[in-house]
């Protein structure tokens, strides 16, 4: 079965780790703020998640990117955008910690992406 080339094989997987009862406040700040630089910067997002097993308060948001020079272009976009500080200064007191993974896609020939 031929497989499809991936379409942006490399994907930044940022974990945020939220203060105790600041989800809410964190969510509308994200929203309110970053996602506008996010969205004009790094285009369109993969997804957004709230863990609910493990480790709680933990905000996950995933970017796919063509390959590492879209992403460090992208990324240069996103941290001289001149509205970022703002969002920067209005979450710092919300945010515990902080994970940036990037993870590459890999062809999975047993894996089928239609159905038949």
């Amino acid at each position: 079965m031929p497989h499809e080339p991936l379409a942006k094989p490399l994907v930044d997987h940022r974990i945020y780790t939220i203060r105790l009862r600041k989800m809410g406040e964190f969510l509308e700040v994200f929203n309110r703020m970053a996602m506008p630089v996010l969205m004009d910067t790094l285009g369109h997002p993969v997804g957004f998640y709230v863990s609910q097993v493990g480790p709680l308060n933990q905000f996950v948001h995933l970017w796919a990117y063509e390959d590492l020079a879209d992403y460090e272009r992208r990324c240069q976009a996103r941290d001289s955008h001149p509205a970022f500080p703002a969002y920067l200064a209005a979450s710092e007191h919300l945010i515990v910690a902080q994970e940036t993974r990037l993870v590459r896609a890999t062809p999975m020939p047993g894996w089928r992406t239609h159905q038949p």
